[in-house]
């Protein structure tokens, strides 16, 4: 007999899947803007537009100690990473479709897993060599070096493995800090370190442009804090399959807004990539059951 899931549960996992579908939302809107804007501008507007949204919440929560007192180089370093990240896939879009992006994006936990081993001493298990192997060949049929490169989808795959830096500089730094101050620290630093590359790249934003820019700074906090409440309701484990619905949220945004469909290349190299990283998730899901158990 099946047993159903608590009510809590079931909130953590609704607020993680329209996290992970509303994701692409602001990908699409980096996307339209890079048209007339750099892809550096763009990206110092997501955390600048952000921080008009996350200061007012956590001031409100934490008062004038909203920011992380502890570890602070490590939370320079994970927003380093991220905003490198935020920057070569917002460039990568410029050239490339949404979800074909995504799919290379995608090789960074799996990337991730087998850093950690170097980086943190973690041991290496066939699940990750597998994860790996799965990652590798998928990541090799999006960007299909034989049928020539593609600088989008090369970019897409250098945010991946950025992305990888910063989940294993996340785990790095102190699990102790509040997750909504640092939101505000990486919101806030992120604009700090991107604000010089902004200005080299300047573009003065048209009155419907500059509310887009708000609406993605604002989305871009809806997703931080359905994300963060949906961890309050369930574990790591059970809503860490749910972060691939992104690939079918930039699916729905690439054809909805530029008309663009993955084609069956893409298709098998992303199902690779998926199959990589669900491979890790089932192994994080078995290790927690285990000590339950026992």
């Amino acid at each position: 007999m099946t047993t159903q899931p608590p009510p809590s549960v079931l909130l953590g996992l609704a607020l993680m899947a329209a996290a992970m579908l509303l994701v692409p939302t602001i990908d699409g809107i980096a996307k339209a803007l890079s048209a007339a804007h750099s892809p550096l501008y763009i990206s110092w507007a997501r955390y600048a537009f952000s921080c008009v949204f996350v200061l007012p919440w956590a001031i409100g929560r934490r008062g004038r100690h909203f920011l992380p007192r502890e570890q602070l180089p490590a939370h320079a370093l994970r927003t380093f990473f991220a905003a490198a990240s935020m920057c070569c896939f917002f460039a990568a879009i410029a050239f490339s479709p949404l979800a074909d992006v995504t799919s290379a994006y995608f090789v960074g936990p799996i990337l991730a897993a087998v850093l950690s081993v170097a980086l943190l001493g973690e041991a290496m298990t066939l699940r990750k060599l597998a994860a790996l192997t799965f990652g590798f060949l998928g990541a090799i049929i999006v960007v299909n070096p034989a049928g020539g490169l593609n600088a989008g989808l090369l970019l897409g795959v250098a945010a991946g493995a950025l992305f990888a830096l910063y989940i294993v500089a996340t785990r790095k730094a102190s699990r102790a800090s509040d997750p909504v101050s640092t939101l505000a620290f990486q919101c806030l630093f992120g604009s700090a370190i991107l604000a010089p590359l902004a200005a080299w790249n300047w573009s003065l934003p048209t009155g419907q442009e500059l509310g887009l820019l708000l609406l993605m700074g604002a989305i871009s906090a809806t997703c931080h804090f359905m994300t963060i409440s949906a961890f309050r309701h369930a574990e790591a484990s059970v809503l860490a399959p749910l972060s691939y619905l992104e690939l079918l949220g930039s699916v729905i945004v690439g054809y909805l807004a530029f008309g663009d469909l993955p084609g069956a290349r893409i298709g098998a190299g992303a199902a690779l990539i998926v199959a990589g990283g669900l491979i890790l998730v089932q192994r994080r899901s078995n290790a927690k059951a285990a000590s339950a158990i026992h």
